[in-house]
């Protein structure tokens, strides 16, 4: 068994107990929020966290696009949270590849969209406290096209070169999963940093056997089942309170509650 049979189970493996560790703790929640028949009175858990928009672009990709020629990416980031300190996740970015060796020539370029969510690990210290340590899960999906590829068949004789098509143009999906952990921080009023470590496995690799992407943007080598990657992110988010926080407005039967003023005596 090859190393990348090795860790695509292994990743497998780790989804699984993942997903039913969640499915286990919901079951606990679900548990412990029936209300008790013999009470008189349930009080109910309210989230006092408000809600927070975060906007973000990622600053590992573009140092490496000045240190690769034959690639580039770029990769933008946006959390929304829900409740229970569940984050829905969405990333997307684009990207390509040149390959320009000295027999073989082909170019690739795809846009790539990522959905799925992030769980803080640690418990909050107060409301107000964002910063947090986290895990994820991702589904992400990239159209990618690529170039025909022309293959210079050297002339033992004559010295000369000539080019062969050897695969035509090819546009083709690519879809695969992600494992993430990472951690962010408040950095300065509304901006936080923060950096994510990824685990990829490619999800249906032999759509694209014949000749594979060099770089995919979004996964990585494109010829590879396996992919790791590392982002850090710094972003701005947007914060506001609850309705169910915000203090309701007086109404006419509240004003009549009120005790009356009473004024300054006479003399």
């Amino acid at each position: 068994m090859s190393i990348q049979s090795i860790c695509r189970y292994i990743y497998i493996l780790i989804f699984s107990m993942v997903m039913v560790s969640m499915v286990t703790t919901a079951l606990a929640q679900t548990d412990a929020g029936t209300p008790d028949t013999t009470s008189l009175a349930k009080v109910k858990k309210t989230d006092s966290s408000g809600h927070q928009l975060c906007l973000g672009v990622d600053l590992v990709h573009p140092v490496q696009n000045w240190y690769y020629n034959d690639r580039h990416s770029y990769e933008f980031q946006s959390d929304y949270y829900l409740r229970n300190e569940f984050y829905a996740a969405m990333e997307l970015g684009w990207g390509g590849s040149d390959v320009n060796y000295t027999d073989l020539r082909y170019n690739t370029k795809n846009d790539f969209l990522r959905l799925g969510f992030n769980k803080a690990l640690l418990p909050r210290d107060r409301p107000a406290d964002w910063d947090m340590m986290l895990f994820g899960l991702r589904i992400a999906a990239a159209h990618v096209s690529r170039s025909p590829a022309t293959y210079n068949i050297p002339d033992s004789v004559w010295g000369n070169t000539r080019d062969t098509t050897v695969a035509h143009a090819k546009p083709f999906m690519a879809i695969w999963v992600e494992l993430t952990m990472g951690m962010r921080v408040a950095v300065w009023n509304n901006f936080v940093a923060g950096w994510n470590l990824r685990g990829k496995i490619m999800m249906n690799s032999k759509s694209f056997s014949n000749l594979s992407p060099l770089y995919i943007a979004g996964y990585g080598r494109g010829d590879k089942n396996t992919a790791f990657d590392f982002n850090l992110y710094i972003s701005y988010c947007i914060r506001w309170k609850r309705k169910s926080l915000m203090a309701p407005p007086a109404t006419e039967s509240s004003k009549e509650d009120l005790p009356p003023a009473t004024g300054k005596s006479k003399g």
